[in-house]
């Protein structure tokens, strides 16, 4: 628990310390964000603020993780640092998003590969489990796995709209699983974790509102690598958990991902294209100013962190209606914000005509 501790209060230093350096640097080296239509600031703003996370998360990785007896976490450490690089050209250059895929790709294929860290025994929820570490699903675990990371690496990227949100989203989701790591007594894992929660708060510190620097490419690509491969890690035995909880811990942009991906089909566009119809975009369209939008999606990040955790602890039924509960809230959060679409909203439409339905009756009545 010590090692865990001064882990934890390593990065967060390093991080702290090093970000007003990284800030001029970016500033040096034209590392910059400039507003556009899309974009909510108004003034350039420099990025690569991962930088100060990545230098965080480096010294406490090599001081206090126990990487040497584990390859996968080394292997994650590699294809972290190079999905951080391509973040960092990305900052200073604009790297096309072929590019940035390919990185990703790369980074993911070494630690998957070579390393090894792969899916391997999916606990269905209470309907036996499938066995990935042998025969043809052998293979089959190596792409799914590498969906997995490259999905979630891009669903972090994708909030990172405003000041401290994909920080501070980050940063629910590694502690919740450092939590989790700990519960289950997977000490090792779970000091990896609040590593690198150190660091991202050292960070988050000059990147809440009002943001002095953002993390740009360089934070996000590196925060969403390191995410997506904990929750494999951590989490990838049958006696851990279902496959549901690496879900639920990621659920913020997971959910945010995937409507927004919804919404393009919808509204007949190209899924790669970018728009203004983030959650966090339509909580500002609500009316909700800029710091009251960020610690409304920290407070549903946690939800769905505490929801991971009790997961892990309830019974059969409990789960089943959890997890029932937990769809029908992402679902009608959904529509309420207009995440998809002002008009597709069957839920509160059917709400609607069934009030509608009653208050005819009641006249008839009358």
């Amino acid at each position: 628990m010590s090692t865990l501790i001064l882990g934890f209060l390593t990065s967060l230093i390093v991080s702290f310390i090093a970000t007003p350096y990284v800030k001029k640097l970016a500033e040096k080296v034209g590392a910059v964000d400039a507003p556009n239509q899309r974009k909510v600031h108004t003034r350039i703003m420099p990025r690569m603020g991962g930088l100060a996370i990545y230098l965080g998360y480096l010294v406490a990785f090599f001081l206090f993780v126990p990487y040497a007896s584990m390859s996968e976490m080394l292997g994650i450490f590699i294809g972290s640092t190079i999905v951080m690089a391509v973040g960092m050209l990305d900052d200073k250059y604009q790297l096309s998003p072929k590019w940035k895929l390919l990185g990703q790709l790369i980074a993911t294929a070494i630690v998957v590969i070579p390393f090894g860290l792969k899916i391997g025994v999916v606990n269905l929820p209470y309907s036996g489990s499938i066995d990935f570490s042998s025969g043809w699903l052998f293979w089959l675990a190596i792409p799914l796995t590498m969906f997995w990371i490259v999905g979630v690496t891009n669903a972090v990227n994708l909030i990172d709209g405003l000041d401290g949100l994909s920080a501070g989203v980050s940063a629910i989701a590694a502690g919740t699983m450092g939590v989790m790591a700990l519960l289950m007594g997977d000490y090792k894992v779970a000091t990896y974790c609040f590593v690198l929660l150190g660091a991202i708060l050292g960070f988050l510190y000059f990147n809440f509102h009002p943001a002095r620097l953002f993390m740009g490419d360089t934070g996000s690509l590196f925060l969403g690598f390191n995410l997506a491969a904990l929750s494999i890690m951590g989490f990838k035995e049958a006696l851990f958990v279902s496959f549901i909880i690496p879900i639920v811990v990621l659920g913020v942009p997971l959910w945010d991902t995937f409507f927004a991906i919804v919404r393009r089909i919808v509204n007949k566009k190209p899924i790669s294209s970018p728009d203004k119809g983030h959650l966090h975009h339509c909580l500002l369209n609500m009316g909700l100013s800029h710091r009251a939008t960020v610690l409304t999606i920290y407070s549903i990040s946690i939800f769905f962190g505490t929801m991971a955790i009790l997961l892990t602890k309830t019974t059969k039924w409990t789960t089943i209606i959890v997890m029932v509960v937990l769809l029908i809230a992402i679902h009608l959060g959904t529509e309420i914000v207009g995440l998809v679409s002002r008009r597709h909203r069957p839920l509160i439409n059917a709400y609607r005509r069934l009030r509608i339905k009653q208050a005819e009756q009641e006249r008839r009545t009358n």
